[in-house]
């Protein structure tokens, strides 16, 4: 079963770091020289998988859960010093987008990156014929046709344009396009998504090469504001003027007592079902180009998901409605061939949706930060994961680990201390533990010992960082994935951490 998913029969380890919080000079992380002296610190370090978020080029709020398309990579990740050597910049004109500070600054970026990629953009033959086979692909047409019109209409969200442009009319489309600066904004779009893949495509072969494999994710949903639905506006929940009529979100949880409200407009999976998933099977297959293996984020959603109003100001007065179940996934399959998932599992979880795990044999998450509330029963406390799953202290949506204790009231946080000690014990570690910065490296040992066939650390953990360092707080605005690395981790840390590995039987057997 874990074979058929794509994750080795062998123990392994992974680290999350995505690819916005590598370091370097320009303001953001890139597929540059930084991202393959992360590839050297895992191969020093004996660690399989690389897990990274979505890729895709972002909106309002930064999200890489929200975006102008889910397909599309993140102009703001293309290396600079890449186009100096294609001889599409010069080195003195990257200087506009130096930025010392530590944190993501996006506003930044929006300013600068792009005047900079358009200079580069202004330098490229289009007549190159590498770009025109891109273009005629077609993967990116209604992306850059989307972009190019948005940028035309002041960014406004595309149910504001004028309606023959917002329903897609062949003749409107036509006469827009007939406009040569219109056209070359076209193609600068389908530049920055040319440049991208060919950078992520060098990036990973690099990877491959040396033995690391990437996790990626493909979100449920996508944006409302996104090319996705303009182009395919009968395969959501909308109304007749393509306004939002059913948004996505989730009910009260842990996260917020008012459940969150995404506002992703929910599929209409009738309309899916009748056209054999075929847009699902396509969004799956591009993931597949770019990644090893797919974490599908909030699979609960194909089970059931959380239906809510458009016109609501909460989540608290959605209803749960049915997803396409395993319908979805074996069309995929005959299609695909079999797939390299991950199910995030994590949740409001029924009997529905673990029959559904069961039946896709997809590996689940085991969240240690959710595991020590003192239920002998609780699913992620590591004596009680299976093998065919993959083990976090955390993710994207938690603070760190050090930051978590932290954050405990003392009295809580002796007791949560208590109990990782009891788990260490069960486990036959002995270390040490009195305080957040122990106790979170505790938390680390106990996912590195634990039976899931995979156990993963964001770096953040791995590091012990505090909640300085955090990616995403949920149901929350601001201050969000801006985190970034000042160094690539030593070659120090590479050693320590492949010490533990073998300790635990998760080294690589090929390095």
């Amino acid at each position: 079963m874990i074979q058929k998913t794509g994750i080795s029969r062998e123990r392994t380890a992974g680290i999350l770091l995505h690819i916005a919080s590598l370091p370097g000079r320009y303001g953001i992380g890139t597929m540059g020289e930084e991202a393959r002296r992360f590839v050297d610190f895992l191969c020093a370090a004996g660690v399989r998988y690389w897990q990274v978020l979505p890729l895709v080029q972002t909106g309002y709020g930064d999200s890489p859960y929200q975006s102008e398309y889910g397909a599309s990579g993140n102009p703001y990740f293309i290396d600079l010093e890449t186009l100096v050597a294609d001889g599409l910049l010069k080195k003195r004109e990257l200087s506009a987008c130096r930025h010392a500070g530590g944190r993501i600054d996006y506003g930044f970026l929006y300013e600068r990156k792009y005047a900079v990629l358009r200079k580069a953009f202004s330098r490229f033959d289009c007549a190159n014929e590498s770009f025109a086979a891109f273009e005629r692909e077609g993967e990116f047409c209604d992306y850059a046709q989307y972009m190019a019109i948005k940028k035309a209409r002041g960014s406004a969200s595309f149910d504001r344009w004028e309606k023959p442009l917002r329903l897609r009319d062949p003749q409107a489309l036509d006469k827009f396009f007939s406009d040569p600066a219109n056209l070359r904004e076209y193609r600068f779009w389908l530049f920055v998504q040319f440049i991208f893949r060919r950078q992520w495509q060098a990036l990973k072969a690099y990877a491959n090469e040396r033995g690391v494999r990437i996790v990626g994710d493909i979100p449920l949903y996508v944006a409302y504001d996104s090319a996705d639905v303009w182009a395919n506006p009968s395969l959501f929940k909308l109304n007749k003027n393509l306004t939002r009529r059913k948004v996505a979100g989730v009910p009260p949880d842990y996260f917020s007592a008012t459940g969150q409200l995404w506002g992703n407009p929910v599929y209409d999976w009738k309309k899916h079902e009748e056209q054999g998933f075929s847009w699902w099977i396509e969004r799956i297959r591009r993931a597949f180009k770019l990644y090893d293996v797919v974490r599908i984020d909030h699979f609960r959603g194909f089970d059931r998901y959380f239906e809510i109003d458009a016109s609501a100001e909460t989540a608290v007065q959605g209803k749960w409605k049915r997803g396409p179940g395993i319908a979805l996934f074996e069309a995929a399959k005959n299609v695909l061939g079999d797939l390299h998932f991950i199910a995030e599992d994590l949740g409001t979880l029924d009997s529905g949706v673990l029959r559904l795990i069961r039946r896709t044999g997809y590996p689940g998450m085991k969240v240690l930060q959710f595991a020590f509330d003192g239920n002998p029963e609780n699913d992620y406390l590591p004596a009680n994961i299976p093998e065919n799953s993959v083990c976090y202290t955390g993710t994207h949506d938690n603070d760190t680990m050090v930051g978590y204790l932290r954050s405990l009231p003392a009295w809580e946080c002796g007791a949560t201390l208590a109990r990782i000690r009891a788990e260490l014990k069960k486990a036959g570690i002995r270390m040490r533990v009195s305080g957040a910065a122990s106790g979170a490296e505790a938390v680390c040992m106990l996912a590195w010992s634990s039976r899931a066939a995979l156990a993963v650390l964001p770096v953040q953990d791995l590091l012990l960082l505090g909640s300085e360092a955090r990616m995403n707080t949920p149901a929350t605005s601001e201050g969000n994935w801006q985190f970034r690395l000042t160094r690539i981790p030593s070659a120090q840390i590479a050693q320590q951490l492949r010490a533990v590995l073998e300790r635990f039987g998760r080294l690589c057997s090929d390095r």
